[in-house]
């Protein structure tokens, strides 16, 4: 668990280098935690020789930063909020593979950022019939194939704010990746949905309280919404928005694209024709789609024999990358995704798709907590 001084500490950093992450994040690695950077602000260039003067200056009065951290520190242990550091196992794991990738993040919700199966849903403000029909058909079908699965969006107009209600209905976690601070909800008609979400699923940020919903801070938090899933889905877009920003990041992340097409000539289809036609998305036409291509389909049938009783096949035969995960358990008991994903070596996406198919097999469990446990 991170400590308190820790969380104190990425949060100076967060205000000192938000307009300069690159940098922040280099030092951030080369010294291994924000507290070590923070307490020898004034050694940076012996720390970093290649540290630029722009880098530097940043460093040279904290007290604001200091201030605002301790400000917001407060704000947080007052209304439930958890800091996410890069340190933290509650950190999303998918989003800290990104370069871009916050140095902390503010929470308030109750669900597992790092599930096994996670997906975000975008699209225009302006969704039609069509779009939401999709969207409900896609949640209803995906309940059925793997309801594990977490949801994110973004709370706004149109698709963001359908996605989320469909979640919900269904079943599903969803979690809200705001443009603004949580001491607010933008836009108000949604803060009914937005409280829901809070018992079933959560709200993410990365802005400090008393920060307002620019049309930059919009932009900026789609790299949050793409780079915790493992793939983006687009429903209906227009030729230029801030779906198709998601999905350029969510392909620069290396994560996958899918979107539904539209009809020809339809304002709020051209988008998504144009990511299908120009192979910048998959074609998309259910949630089959989906979980084939993701090969998520293990977790399917797991889901579907559990319901019918049957929780183990005799004799699996286990791959390399399995293997390792099996030693990495034998040797170092039950884990969590992020430590089991240090501990054998695969990345998180890789480490999810192969702990479902050995629940299948029967050769791990997840118990308590999102704990990975060694049967046998």
């Amino acid at each position: 668990m991170v400590s308190e001084q820790e969380c104190y500490n990425a949060l100076i950093l967060s205000r000192v280098g938000f307009f300069h992450l690159p940098a922040i994040l280099k030092l951030l690695d080369k010294m291994g935690s924000a507290t070590e950077v923070v307490e020898h602000s004034k050694e940076i260039r012996e720390m970093l020789p290649d540290a630029s003067d722009r880098l530097l200056a940043l460093f040279q009065d904290l007290d604001e930063p200091k201030r605002r951290a301790a400000a917001e520190m407060a704000f947080c242990q007052e209304h439930q909020i958890k800091v996410l550091t890069m340190g933290d196992e509650a950190y999303p794991q998918r989003l800290k593979e990104c370069a871009d990738a916050p140095i902390a993040l503010f929470f308030r919700g109750n669900t597992d950022l790092n599930a096994g199966h996670v997906i975000n849903i975008v699209g225009t403000r302006k969704v039609t019939q069509y779009g939401r029909d999709l969207i409900s058909r896609f949640v209803s079908e995906l309940r059925e194939l793997c309801p594990e699965t977490l949801i994110f969006s973004g709370l706004a107009y149109g698709v963001d704010i359908v996605a989320h209600r469909a979640a919900l209905e269904k079943g599903f976690d969803t979690i809200g990746v705001l443009a603004h601070g949580l001491d607010e909800i933008y836009p108000r008609a949604h803060r009914e949905t937005a409280i829901s979400m809070i018992a079933q699923g959560g709200l993410l940020t990365e802005y400090f309280s008393h920060t307002k919903a620019d049309k930059i801070n919009f932009v900026r938090r789609n790299r949050i919404v793409a780079g915790c899933a493992d793939a983006t889905v687009i429903v209906e877009s227009a030729a230029h928005g801030g779906g198709l920003i998601t999905c350029g990041l969510a392909r620069s992340y290396n994560r996958d694209v899918f979107a539904f097409p539209g009809a020809i000539g339809q304002p709020y289809s051209e988008g998504c024709n144009n990511l299908i036609r120009d192979n910048g998305a998959m074609l998309l036409t259910s949630a089959h789609d989906l979980v084939k291509a993701m090969g998520w389909e293990d977790s399917s049938l797991l889901h579907r024999a559990q319901k019918q009783g049957i929780e183990r096949t005799l004799f699996p035969n286990l791959s390399e990358e399995e293997l390792q995960i099996v030693e990495a358990l034998h040797s170092n008991g039950d884990m969590q995704l992020s430590p089991l994903s240090v501990q054998a070596s695969l990345p998180v996406a890789r480490l999810s798709a192969l702990l479902f198919e050995m629940e299948m097999k029967g050769v791990v469990r997840i118990i308590a907590g999102g704990t990975y446990h060694l049967l046998g």
